[in-house]
């Protein structure tokens, strides 16, 4: 019986195939929405997520306001705290260099090596190897700069000079470029475009260069491991609880959370947009099987008739709906995987101030989404195709035999 139905209401179909296929076309507007949508939102949300974790469980950066400047007594008190394990101050900042591919702006930190490694985590070294302290004049040096990004040519090696150019802003307004030669000791592994901190775009020079080489007076930050990730929201409020407005207190965990609690928004906004859609292709569904009903009203009653009984009218109605729901969802989801991979694909700018970070991310395409997709669209097929299927079930067999 039900593939006596399913044959009919394919012939049903492709006899009125132009009005099938812009039924179909308005269901399968919903699939593509939400595949596209969501996939992109939570590859990018989960990207910077990971980005985030990948920079320390456990790390917490503390950062001065422009009036409080940290000193070594600073230090020694966050050293002392329970929940610490270890803190050392880092200097920071920005400058560009010249290379065959032009103008390619860097990021400098001047930190303790042992602590760099514990910071960010996931970061190896590809070549050579770390600077000693009393190095100061070497640095390491992240995966795009030694490499080029369109073609993956060496630009430099171990053992190469890097002129960095730093922009300083002079007394009276005046602008001084000053510019530093440091020497490669070592080659970071490509460590991925990360949402706030950028490994492959950086320089890494050791502490003491901050003071010397960068001539950089004021301690730019503290980066802080916390003994156990469960002790970072402690250690975060009680720093913030000493330093008030003093400094401002950065957890990458916490980050990592507030990026999640996003994303969950993004997901019901996205998900509320999409039901529109299906919302419009609902009432597509209802009126191309009520102008089928009425078209064929003189041959369901011959079917009743000849002996089908209500029940077989409706679930005759109710496939021919499903069936466009099913066609449309199936170019819908398709439609949907392939947008998403264009449109993620364009890749995302975070900027803050002067400095930009390009990342580019997946789309996050899962088996949860496709089978929710599927039977928000088989509910599609089912609440257009009802009120049809229940209006040709009730017209009379001597009625319908008389009607022209």
């Amino acid at each position: 019986m039900l593939k006596d139905v399913f044959r009919y209401s394919m012939k049903v179909l492709t006899e009125k195939r132009f009005r099938a296929v812009l039924t179909i076309i308005g269901i399968a507007i919903g699939p593509l929405a939400l595949v596209m949508m969501t996939s992109t939102v939570r590859g990018y949300a989960g990207f910077i997520e990971k980005s985030i974790l990948a920079l320390g469980q456990n790390t917490v950066v503390m950062l001065p306001s422009e009036k409080y400047r940290l000193s070594k007594s600073d230090i020694d008190y966050i050293k002392g705290l329970e929940e610490v394990d270890d803190a050392e101050p880092f200097y920071s900042t920005q400058g560009y260099i010249q290379t065959p591919e032009g103008r390619k702006n860097v990021f400098l930190y001047a930190v303790d090596p042992s602590m760099l490694l514990r910071a960010i985590g996931g970061l190896e070294i590809e070549l050579g190897e770390l600077p000693q302290d009393v190095e100061t004049t070497y640095c390491v040096i992240g995966h795009s700069i030694a490499y080029s990004v369109g073609t993956g040519t060496k630009i430099y090696d171990v053992g190469d000079v890097i002129t960095v150019n730093m922009v300083e802003v002079l007394s009276g307004g005046r602008v001084n470029v000053r510019r530093i030669s440091i020497r490669v000791k070592g080659v970071f592994k490509e460590f991925g475009g990360a949402a706030f901190v950028s490994p492959d775009q950086s320089i890494f020079l050791p502490a003491k260069s901050g003071t010397t080489l960068l001539n950089m007076k004021e301690i730019s930050g503290v980066f802080i491991i916390a003994k156990d990730p469960s002790l970072v929201d402690a250690l975060t409020r009680k720093l913030r609880s000493v330093y008030q407005d003093k400094v401002t207190v950065v957890a990458f965990q916490q980050i990592a959370r507030t990026v999640s609690s996003v994303t969950a928004a993004l997901d019901f906004i996205v998900f509320s947009a999409s039901l529109s859609a299906f919302a419009v292709a609902v009432a597509g569904t209802a009126s191309t099987m009520i102008t089928s009903v009425i078209e064929r009203t003189r041959e369901i009653g011959v079917l009743k008739a000849l002996g089908f009984t209500d029940r077989q009218v409706v679930l005759m109605i109710l496939t021919e709906a499903i069936i466009m729901s099913l066609i449309g969802g199936a170019i819908g989801i398709t439609l949907g995987t392939l947008g998403a991979h264009l449109l993620a694909s364009r890749g995302l700018s975070i900027a803050a101030g002067s400095s930009r970070v390009d990342i580019v991310a997946n789309p996050e395409i899962t088996i949860e989404t496709l089978i929710t997709t599927v039977l928000i669209t088989i509910m599609v097929g089912i609440v257009g195709g009802t009120l049809p299927a229940y209006r040709a079930a009730k017209i009379p067999p001597a009625v319908a035999l008389r009607y022209e």
